[in-house]
C-alpha cells in the first residue's frame, strides 16, 4: 500500500508517548545530541542537534555511539 500525503508520518501513524519519555537532550563538549539511556550511566545517541557539519562528519557524535557517564 503506498499513501500519499502532504501530512507528516508523526500525525498519521502516532508514536506512543512512552517512547519520548526514554529520550533526554544533553550537550557533551559543546555538542547538542539527543541521548536513550540504556544502562546505569550509558547513553547511546539517537540524534545529533548541532548546526556545525564538522560534528556530522565525526564519529563520536554519530548516532548509535555509547557515551559513559561516571
Amino acid at each position: 500500500m503506498i499513501l500519499y500525503t502532504t501530512m507528516p508520518q508523526e500525525l498519521i501513524f502516532p508514536v506512543e508517548n512512552g517512547e519520548y519519555e526514554k529520550q533526554r537532550v544533553i550537550d557533551v563538549n559543546g555538542v547538542s545530541l539527543v541521548v536513550q539511556q540504556t544502562d546505569m550511566n550509558a547513553y547511546q545517541i539517537v540524534r545529533n542537534l548541532s548546526t556545525d557539519p564538522a560534528h556530522y562528519l565525526s564519529n563520536e557524535y554519530s548516532p548509535g555511539q555509547t557515551i559513559n557517564f561516571l
